[in-house]
């Protein structure tokens, strides 16, 4: 299993990123958690197989139809096993 922490730069607030990337997460079995930062970024810390991560890695380099990912910055992290499920967090 593996663990990654996200950080998504660019027009990527207010066109339904978190969103989208929920729905793809969990349709990847992935667990974790997207959220909007105050400097505009996005943050996603997500959990899963490496497969499934690699495609939301990819997924978030993209973006939502309406988004224009500038960078993306990805780290792999310890596996914690702390997520129940896939949230958008506020």
């Amino acid at each position: 299993m593996k663990r990654v922490h996200i950080i998504i730069s660019g027009y990527v607030q207010g066109v339904l990123f978190r969103n989208n990337t929920k729905i793809k997460a969990r349709n990847l079995g992935i667990k974790g958690f997207v959220r909007n930062l105050p400097n505009g970024d996005v943050e996603v810390v997500a959990e899963g197989n490496e497969k499934e991560i690699n495609e939301l890695i990819n997924f978030c380099r993209k973006g939502s139809r309406l988004s224009c990912v500038a960078n993306l910055k990805f780290e792999y992290e310890k596996f914690k096993g702390e997520f129940d499920d896939f949230t958008v967090r506020f």
